[in-house]
This record gives C-alpha cells, structure tokens and sequence, in this order.
C-alpha cells in the first residue's frame, strides 16, 4: 500500500490550485492535500505542522517565495520545497535553490507526469539533505569529542611528565643522598675497623680472652657494615653514572684464585667445598679487573649465603666470538621463577620481611646486572628450588668503553626462564637462547638425580 503524503499548495490563484490537486490525483498520489492563498498563512501552517512537500507559488499577495524561504530557513523550518514560477520568472531559480528551494517547476510545465516526478525527486532529495545534515551533525560532535579527548590526554601527558621530573628530581636526590650517607659513614667505620685490628695485635694491648673475642666481634662486624655502605655507595655511583671502568690487561684466572682464597673462609665456616676449574687457553682480558672481582665476590656471597650444605663450583671457559664466561653453580635453595623478574631489581629480596634468615642490602645482583652491562655483557640464570641455581656471566675479552650506559633497563626475562641484558650491543634476543645443563659437567649429574 502506497503510503500517504502531507502535502501543502501555496498559492493565492484559485485556479492554479486547482490545476496541481487535479494533476496530482490524476497521477495516483496518495496525498492529504492542504491550500493556503499567502505566505503568512504558510508559516503560520508550516510553524505547527509537517508537510512531506511543499508546493510554493513564487509571487504571492504579501510577499515572494525567496523571502519566505529565508524566513523558514531562519526559523529552521525544513520541509521539502518546489517553487512554482510563472514566465519570466526562470532567471531567479539559482537564487532560490540558493536559499532552500529544494526544486522549481514552471507552471506552464504543470502535468500529472512532470508534477509526479518533481514531488518525488524532491522528497528524495529532502530526505538526502537530512542525512547528509545528520552525518555531519554526527561528525561534528565527533569533531567535539575528539577535540575533548586529546585536550584531556594533553593534560595527562603534561601530568604524566610533570610526575616524571618529579621521579627524576627524587631519583638523583635519593642518589645523592646515599652516595653522601655512605661516604660519610664510611670514615668512622674505618677507624673502628682499624682500631679493632690494632687493639688485637699483642704489642699494642694485652687482652684477656673475653675481651679479645668482643674486639673480634666489633671488627667483623664493622668489615660487614662497611661492605653494606660499599655497597649502596657502589651502587648510588652506578645509578648516577657516576662510576668509571679502569680497564688495563690482566690474568683473569690469577683474580678468580684470588677471589677463591678470599672466600674460602666463609665457605669453610658452613661446610661447603669451594670448588674450581679454569680451562682457558689464553687467561689474558682487558676489562677492570676491581670490577670483575666485585661481580665474583657478589656472586660468590650469595651461592655461600644460600647454601646449607652441599658444594660451589666456579668455572671459567673460552667463548666463540671472543669471550669469556664466568659460572657459578651452588646446591642452595634455589629461585622460584616467579621471583627470576625481581632478582635483579635494587633492594629487592625473595624474602622482603624483616624477619627473614637472610640478611643484606638486595644490591648484589643489582650491582652485577648493572656492571655487565657496563662491559658489554650478559647476565643468565638457571634455577630450580630446593636444587640450586647457576648463574653465568658472559663477558668480551677486550671491552670498548663506553658501551651500555649504567642506567639503562634492568635484566628482561626471556620465555626460557633466562634473564639477558635489555639492550646487547652485539647479539639479539634471538641468539641468546638457554644453555642446556649438559655444558655443565659438575652440574648435570646433580639435576638429573634431583
């Protein structure tokens, strides 16, 4: 069924009305057909009514269509118009298209065909115009949103950088801060250190046993204090970038024997073998051999730290590519590996209460993470709980300096349960893939028959 349309005619002639109703209905228009003879009258009507189209004389009695088009078109009236213009009155059609007019008909061209094409055209046009005038409603209020979004995101930002001066300033004030504390604390714990020793060689006191053992204790534990203030001092100038690598040429087998001796006595004091195995056909690198020994003896603390019983191995081996790797194996405690993300982050232990069995500042691995990368290197871990961990340093046998900065990101974990430096100078992620145990002779037999 053909739907019926609202259809207003304005105009005063009696007879040219008669004339669009007849054509109208002759060409089968459903239509409810309304007559209005001005153009008060019209917008009067149009005001509280809606119309599907609007056929409009162009010279009525109080006025011309050009003038109450703009007047409907100011009151944001929208109602398809067709402009009935007599002779003569073709030259000003751009005008009123201008204006609104959404078509225009000569009477003299007034049919049931023409005037049944033209009402249809018109409507479909309207009804293009209205979406067209929807979709850039829609658009602009898109436009708004947008415009709304990136001036809150703006602020974000600006928020987001303001907080990060704001880390920054506390960063390098927190920096400074331990890099003081510790400097100055470090004074006076020499001199109780130093003191301590003397008061312990006989020629200088004679010290009953009781008294000998209090003094020891005092000297024990102000070495221990000063290598926790070493430590954050270390570290303070490692964050900073405020340490420098002194490189020359050096044994490195010579170091990690010495290294050994040192640690001996810690490890002796818990029972465990310290064991090494050097195969290296050329022992000669060229790095910072403090720092090298440093990142030995933190690892060494730490597998003699967490290990009850049970044995150290360290083995130092040849490279392709012109490297050298350091490994530490242990019988310890093991890492979960839900913990292999936060090993390596400052002050950061598996046990965080302060009533843990281990104690120490959570800088050591921090420390080594951060001076292998100084050297170019590379940081990797294998750990089972309950079993033991290996921890295996890669390093070049001659370092270029400077290569990663000290603040650069900490260790990333990899999908192989490995950690590696986040930025490598020389090999990608994809070359540093997990070393199988069977590399490690000591170690292998121990895992398989755990």
């Amino acid at each position: 069924m053909e739907e019926t349309l609202k259809i207003l005619v304005v105009d005063n002639d009696e007879v040219d009305r008669i004339a669009i109703r007849s054509a109208l209905t002759t060409a089968g228009i459903q239509m409810e057909l309304s007559e209005v003879g001005d153009g008060n009258d019209a917008f009067s009507v149009l005001s509280i009514t809606t119309y599907d189209c609007v056929f409009l004389d162009y010279r009525l009695p109080d006025r011309d269509a050009l003038t109450l088009i703009q007047q409907l078109r100011s009151s944001e009236i929208k109602v398809p118009l067709v402009v009935l213009t007599g002779q003569g009155d073709e030259q000003i059609t751009l005008q009123l298209l201008k204006a609104g007019a959404t078509d225009y008909l000569s009477k003299s061209r007034i049919s049931p065909e023409t005037l049944s094409q033209v009402l249809r055209s018109a409507i479909r046009i309207y009804q293009a115009e209205i979406q067209i005038d929807l979709a850039n409603q829609q658009l602009r209020e898109s436009h708004e949103q947008l415009i709304c979004k990136n001036q809150e995101l703006e602020r974000q930002q600006q928020q987001i950088q303001m907080q990060k001066f704001k880390l920054l300033e506390a960063s390098r004030l927190k920096s400074l801060f331990l890099a003081t504390i510790s400097h100055e604390l470090r004074t006076p714990m020499n001199a109780i250190i130093g003191f301590s020793q003397i008061l312990l060689r006989p020629k200088f006191a004679q010290l009953t046993h009781q008294q000998a053992d209090m003094v020891e204790r005092i000297l024990n534990n102000g070495k221990h204090l000063l290598m926790l203030l070493n430590e954050v001092l270390d570290f303070s100038k490692l964050e900073g970038g405020g340490l420098d690598l002194k490189t020359e040429i050096f044994d490195i087998s010579k170091e990690i024997n010495l290294v050994i001796s040192e640690m001996h006595s810690l490890a002796d004091a818990k029972n465990l073998s310290l064991l090494v195995q050097t195969d290296l056909q050329n022992p000669l690198v060229f790095n910072d051999p403090v720092r090298v020994k440093q990142i030995l003896i933190n690892l060494l603390s730490n597998a003699i730290k967490f290990t009850d019983s049970g044995e150290i191995w360290v083995e130092v081996k040849e490279l392709p590519t012109n490297r050298v790797v350091i490994i530490v194996q242990d019988t310890g405690i093991g890492i979960a590996p839900k913990d292999f993300k936060h090993i390596f982050e400052a002050f950061r232990q598996v046990d965080q209460t302060i009533t843990r069995k281990y104690p120490g500042t959570g800088l050591g691995l921090a420390i080594i993470d951060s001076l292998v990368r100084m050297m170019g290197g590379k940081v990797f871990l294998e750990s089972k709980l309950g079993v033991g961990s290996i921890f295996k340093i890669e390093l070049p046998r001659q370092i270029t300096l400077p290569t990663v900065t000290a603040n650069a990101p900490a260790s990333q974990l990899d999908n192989d349960d490995f950690f590696y430096p986040a930025q490598n100078p020389d090999q990608s992620s994809s070359q540093a893939r997990k070393a199988p145990i069977e590399e490690y002779p000591k170690f292998k037999n121990y895992f398989q028959k755990n």
